[in-house]
């Protein structure tokens, strides 16, 4: 790994000195910290939450352990609690597509906040933080997919944050993402469509301090990030496949970058989307709707939008910097001796391009988007929602919940 420093203050693992468990442990105790795992129940039956699991048990002194579980019952629910038993800290199962969390939620439609939306990984973020906010001044969110999860991993995201004096307030992860079955190159979002817009984008608006920031970012699209209270409370969260770079937004909106931090994980693999067969599809999905996301921050921050000129020229410099990329990759992934279908990516680049005009047009035609508001709004709004969404979200065997009601969740 190389030694340099940008814009944004990046922690590199040099490989010199093995991540101490214990001394995060000892960290811990300078400030009340959370992990937050957004979930589809779907993750208990995969081993990777299984390893997630086993590592986090030599975490004592964690304030609690937040996950924020999409379940279809109660008995879903119960068996996710019989999981996490026996950890040496407070685990918290927040139900977020509950018959009570969405019975609460839908009782402050009436204050103009719409709060309830489909399950997803944005709803689970924002109930996550409603829930561990009350108690810890820390949190740090990881996927429940992560197939090569380690104690490096809680280790690294936390440690800048533990000690108040360093001044961070946001730390996103980067990684390799490289697959653990075949060692080839992965993460083809973010190497092949969000690093040649945010390079394509940069020769049409020029250097301008918002593309300048998330070009910073190794990995954009890292779904691994910790904060503090005081810029978790004050987040809108996204709930589309926007929701990384959308929160990059959130953070440009509210720290200075001098609080901002990236840390290397090292290797890393999750689960793979396939690119799909259509723009409505897989990989292609999730593209469109990173555009419109990057596209709303420059709105935001810079006042800038694309004219119909500049969709053409921008068609034409995304194509040409993302065969540019695949043939760095090509050669990077051959000195490594890693397998690489140079075909396959030229044929991504070509799909990810074509996504380029009608998804700009559909943003341009309707560029809001479904955003859940902040803590701080919410609270100023009723004040015990944090304590009560809690309550209706952590199911206990004692609560009666009937079949109907949750017949009608699931439909829901």
């Amino acid at each position: 790994m190389d030694f340099q420093q940008g814009l944004i203050t990046t922690i590199h693992q040099y490989g010199i000195f093995k991540d101490s468990m214990g001394e995060l442990r000892s960290g811990l105790r300078n400030r009340p910290t959370a992990i937050l795992i957004p979930c589809l129940f779907e993750e208990f039956e995969r081993p990777a939450l299984k390893l997630i699991r086993e590592v986090l048990k030599n975490l004592e002194g964690l304030e609690k352990l937040v996950i924020a579980l999409c379940a279809n019952s109660i008995e879903e629910v119960e068996e996710a609690k019989v999981f996490f038993s026996g950890m040496p800290f407070p685990v918290h199962i927040q139900w977020t597509n509950g018959p009570a969390v969405l019975e609460l939620l839908k009782a402050h439609d009436k204050n103009g906040l719409s709060l309830r939306r489909k399950p997803g990984k944005g709803w689970a973020v924002w109930q996550g933080i409603g829930v561990a906010t009350k108690t810890a001044d820390v949190i740090a969110l990881f996927d429940a997919d992560i197939r090569t999860f380690g104690s490096s991993y809680p280790a690294r995201m936390l440690k800048p944050l533990l000690d108040p004096s360093d001044g961070i307030s946001y730390v996103k992860a980067f990684y390799s993402r490289v697959s653990i079955e075949n060692s080839a190159l992965q993460g083809r979002a973010t190497r092949l469509f969000v690093n040649p817009l945010l390079t394509s984008l940069e020769q049409l608006f020029g250097s301008i301090p918002y593309l300048k920031y998330l070009q910073s970012f190794r990995y954009p699209l890292a779904g691994e990030f910790a904060f503090t209270k005081g810029l978790g409370m004050n987040l809108r969260i996204p709930c589309d496949w926007g929701l990384e770079v959308g929160l990059l937004s959130e953070v440009f909106r509210h720290v200075p970058i001098n609080r901002i931090a990236q840390v290397d994980l090292g290797l890393f693999d999750h689960k793979h989307k396939e690119i799909g067969e259509s723009p409505k599809e897989g990989l292609q999905r999730m593209c469109s709707e990173v555009l419109s996301s990057v596209l709303r921050g420059l709105m935001e921050h810079e006042g800038k939008t694309l004219t119909t000129s500049q969709l053409s020229t921008l068609e034409v410099l995304f194509k040409r910097v993302g065969e540019d990329r695949v043939k760095q990759f090509g050669l990077d992934s051959a000195i490594n001796h890693l397998p690489y279908n140079r075909h396959e990516e030229e044929l991504a680049v070509n799909k990810f391009s074509l996504l380029l005009k009608p998804a700009v047009q559909a943003f341009l035609e309707s560029p809001s988007t479904e955003q859940l508001p902040s803590w701080s709004r919410v609270l100023s709004c009723e004040s015990r929602l944090q304590e009560d969404l809690s309550e209706a979200g952590e199911v206990t065997t004692n609560r009666k919940v009937s079949p109907n009601t949750i017949k009608t969740n699931k439909a829901a």
